[in-house]
């Protein structure tokens, strides 16, 4: 986005809230990004332009800042980041008063005022106010270490050795600082300098953290974990150097959450079966949403699950706030692993080897995905498919899930089986199909 952009959208978004509160209050954080600073303060200034009084948490995490906006009582909130998007990216997270991404219907209001520039900025003698608050980091570390199923104890017991990727962003100042309160004494930080020039992409694949995965191994530690820029996002690292898989840090969660909390789950469908199994296991009912945060936490609400989130490492907490929370997910993950007799890598061998292939195919304007997808459901009518978001297509164990990103001019193609083979077979097939009908 441009400087005209984020004040455009700051100003609309600003607008929405004074219409029915004139005295409003916005909660606003960002995350390391080197564009970070210069648009915090285009983002203040606008809101305060509107009449808004404006709490700024300075650098800070998308969870940290959702809570926030519940503690401050607050109108609304603005994270500043681009989640794992490369440096060049910023972007404005829009939440409602309880601390949660605005609906689809709030969205197209923002962006109909945006397109109208109809912005309701106030007389002088009625600016609002700026107050700089860096406390709520460290009010959110002692929610998660204080959360009933959060095992301080057990995790200091264990003697852990753990390194960290924190991808030159806040995850450098929240996570150790987190692991320190949870009794964690060898703590070692990759990538540690708060500067937004990300050593890698920043995205928690497992090609992009063989740093993280080689020290972890070099330097014989417990465990590595990696988070993305705004500290939504989590994996974990075993100690031989292998991945836990992303698609598992939601699994391992719930587990544990399941064993002390009987209930439903949740997560996006393009998401590991495994979830589901481990639901089932435990008497509860497993529901698919569609993809996004927004849409998990809405499936969330109206099936009373007591965990869920998504297969990218996000972890929604209900009890503690709705929203993805690397921090509690941490939490929560080395209190499961405190309670197994030996490392991390045993502590994988409990859940199954599935495997997701992702992919994705760049479209070009003129292309016509719904008619694509049209042609795929006619190609396979002979399967069980879901259109809720997208297109999903189940071949007996094994799934493939098509959708356009909300981000990028893409369609993504995402395909889970029980062996890595026949995953990306799968994926290939399909992106076959979509080249052929494009």
């Amino acid at each position: 986005m441009t400087p005209i952009d984020i004040v455009r959208f700051a100003a609309a978004y600003g607008t929405m809230l004074t219409a029915s509160n004139k005295a409003a209050t916005v909660v606003i954080g960002r995350d390391g990004r080197i564009s970070g600073e210069m648009v915090n303060h285009l983002v203040a200034q606008t809101l305060i332009g509107l009449g808004i009084k404006v709490v700024d948490l300075g650098l800070s995490t998308t969870p940290t800042v959702e809570m926030a906006v519940v503690w401050e009582k607050a109108d609304g909130g603005i994270i500043l980041t681009a989640s794992h998007n490369p440096k060049e990216w910023n972007a404005l997270k829009l939440l409602n008063s309880a601390g949660e991404f605005i609906s689809a219907e709030a969205g197209a209001q923002v962006l109909d005022l945006a397109s109208r520039d109809a912005f309701a900025f106030v007389p002088v003698d009625k600016l609002g106010t700026y107050t700089l608050n860096d406390s709520y980091l460290g009010k959110h570390i002692d929610a998660v270490v204080n959360h009933p199923l959060v095992d301080a104890a057990a995790i200091r017991a264990k003697n852990l050795k753990i390194v960290v990727d924190a991808v030159n962003s806040t995850g450098a100042i929240a996570v150790p600082a987190l692991l320190k309160a949870l009794g964690v004494e060898e703590v070692s930080v990759l990538n540690g300098e708060v500067n937004g020039r990300f050593a890698h992409n920043p995205e928690p694949l497992p090609e992009n953290l063989v740093g993280l995965s080689a020290e972890v191994k070099k330097s014989g530690a417990s465990l590595g974990i990696a988070v993305d820029p705004d500290v939504d996002r989590l994996c974990f690292v075993n100690e031989d150097g292998s991945m836990f898989g992303e698609e598992f840090t939601l699994v391992a969660v719930a587990d544990y959450v399941l064993q002390h909390r009987p209930g439903n789950t949740v997560s996006n469908m393009s998401s590991t079966k495994a979830l589901k199994e481990i639901t089932l296991k435990h008497g509860g009912e497993y529901f698919p949403s569609a993809v996004g945060e927004v849409n998990v936490v809405k499936k969330m609400k109206e099936s009373n699950a007591v965990i869920g989130g998504e297969g990218n490492g996000g972890i929604i907490v209900p009890d503690l706030h709705y929203g993805r929370d690397a921090l509690i997910g941490i939490g929560l993950f080395l209190s499961a692993l405190a309670r197994h007799k030996n490392g991390i890598k045993s502590f994988r061998s409990r859940y199954p080897d599935y495997f997701i292939s992702k992919n994705k195919i760049e479209l070009e304007k003129s292309i016509d995905v719904k008619e694509i997808f049209e042609k795929i459901q006619t190609k396979y009518k002979k399967h069980p498919v879901n259109t809720e978001d997208g297109l999903k297509i189940e071949f007996d164990n094994d799934w493939v899930h098509l959708r356009t990103s909300n981000t990028e001019p893409i369609i993504r193609i995402y395909a889970e089986s029980n062996f890595e083979t026949t995953a990306n077979n799968i994926a290939l097939r399909l992106m076959q199909d979509i080249k052929e009908f494009m």
